[in-house]
């Protein structure tokens, strides 16, 4: 029989909670261990997200194994979440389904489109290239106003590209990458200006870190994404820290976007409560602002009607559901988006990705024999329990993070087709799957570092500078 909760939730102390929330986790590490019945793993999986989601309502904070609460303020949102629902925000990521998140119902909660056939062929025969990997596989699934960028576009009218990271921590993952490779394919086949925001101002609010040290991980986080090859003539990459201050431009859009949404609004977009600072209600207005050209004089020449489009994490669409709805009201163009799906953790796409736990993803400084190591122990497996039920039944290719995790690396779509036919058919087993993925991930990651190197502060500063671009406007 399914756990359920002993007693109700709200009346255990923060600490027991978090005690509650550590002992689950093991059990559910325990039943992965000992390849229990899926219905009992999954059932147990249920009750450590409820039981998190219940440490989370309580205290305001996400539960970190090893760090019991240190604020016992109790707070509640009023939210609630339906058991089968994903929850999907800004912050948080749970889903009870070794799946993942079910997009087509995301799709239909948060009201975009599916990019489907037909919008892929037209950015075919827009840009005349083929497809990026991430869009022939489905990894950008979503979108909002994709058709009118491909007009303006084939109607020889500008657009821009704007995406962007919050540098939590100094060390970023390979998860963290997906963007910046699908957004550097954009920039190249459309030929647009890009421009990237560092939210060091959102990690200071939402972290318990120094504003010194937000800063100095936006500075290190820029060279991992120079690294990925943008065009210092054709990206502007900048730290809200340093250019809220200096232009005047941006300022006045984060104002304007302030004047036009309401408390109420923000408590029910992003879930704000009494107790949040001030700050963090007033962040969703800078992260609107470079979605609006005239945040940026210096590279659109003072015109503050070009078309915007955001690639980035589904998770991310709240505040740019606000600032679709904001732009009409104060006479700017509604930002378009393509939304990509979650990068998986090693233990499984039911499970979420932390800075501070090194075995949920593969990071960008790992060592070959680090990564190595992580795959064959952490990597979650859609393997049968033995070698003579694998071969007679097959693998589960939907479940197994390996096979994920080469949906997005192994670009030759012939090659992870056969993969995926001989783990299904159990003629490759998950050891030889495992092999596979971390033969991709082991240069892959190594030429990454090699360029990385390359990355002097002086690049760095180069691409943070306010200036023109190489284009006319």
């Amino acid at each position: 029989m399914a756990d359920s909760p002993n007693c109700d939730l709200k009346s255990l102390s923060p600490l027991q909670l978090f005690e509650r929330v550590t002992e689950q986790g093991e059990k559910v590490r325990a039943l992965k261990a000992g390849k229990a019945p899926k219905d009992e793993i999954d059932a147990a999986v249920r009750m450590l997200l409820s039981l998190k989601l219940s440490y989370k309502t309580t205290t305001g904070q996400d539960y970190q194994a090893g760090l019991p609460p240190k604020d016992l303020v109790l707070i509640n949102n009023g939210t609630t979440k339906e058991e089968d629902e994903d929850l999907v925000d800004p912050w948080n990521v749970q889903t009870s389904n070794a799946k993942g998140v079910d997009y087509d119902k995301l799709i239909v909660r948060f009201g975009s489109s599916k990019i489907d056939t037909d919008l892929i062929n037209r950015i075919e025969r827009a840009t005349g290239q083929k497809p990026h990997h991430f869009l022939r596989r489905g990894i950008f699934f979503s979108h909002r106003d994709m058709d009118q960028v491909l007009d303006a576009y084939e109607n020889k009218k500008p657009f821009y590209l704007y995406t962007g990271r919050g540098p939590s921590s100094q060390a970023m993952h390979v998860g963290h990458l997906i963007p910046f490779m699908f957004t550097k394919w954009l920039q190249e086949v459309f030929d647009v200006p890009l421009v990237i925001q560092l939210t060091d101002d959102e990690k200071y609010l939402w972290k318990d870190m120094t504003v010194e040290k937000a800063h100095e991980y936006a500075k290190e986080n820029a060279k991992d994404i120079i690294a990925c090859g943008f065009d210092v003539n054709k990206t502007f990459i900048f730290s809200d820290l340093d250019y809220l201050g200096t232009s005047a431009g941006f300022y006045k859009n984060i104002v304007k976007v302030q004047k036009h949404v309401t408390f109420n609004q923000v408590k029910g977009i992003f879930g704000f409560t009494d107790s949040d600072c001030i700050g963090k209600i007033s962040f969703p207005a800078i992260q609107a602002a470079p979605s609006f050209s005239s945040s940026f004089p210096q590279i659109f020449n003072g015109k503050d009607n070009i078309q915007c489009l955001i690639p980035c994490a589904i998770d991310q669409d709240p505040y740019f559901r606000m600032t679709r709805d904001v732009a009409p009201r104060i006479g700017q163009p509604k930002p378009a988006l393509l939304h990509s799906v979650f990068f998986p953790a090693l233990q499984g796409a039911q499970t979420k990705m932390s800075a501070s736990d090194p075995n949920s993803s593969i990071f960008l400084t790992d060592t070959p024999k680090q990564i190595k190591t992580k795959i064959n122990k952490h990597a979650f497996s859609g393997g049968r329990d033995t070698i003579e039920e694998h071969r007679k039944y097959g693998g589960n290719c939907d479940v197994d993070v390996s096979f994920m995790y080469l949906t997005f690396f192994l670009e030759d779509d012939d090659r992870l087709e056969q993969l995926k036919q001989a783990y299904t058919s159990g003629e490759l087993l998950t050891g030889e799957l495992k092999k596979v993925l971390i033969e991709t991930m082991q240069p892959l990651i190594a030429a990454h570092q090699e360029r990385r190197k390359q990355i002097t502060d002086e690049i760095v500063k180069q691409f943070m500078t306010p200036r023109k671009l190489a284009f006319e406007f």
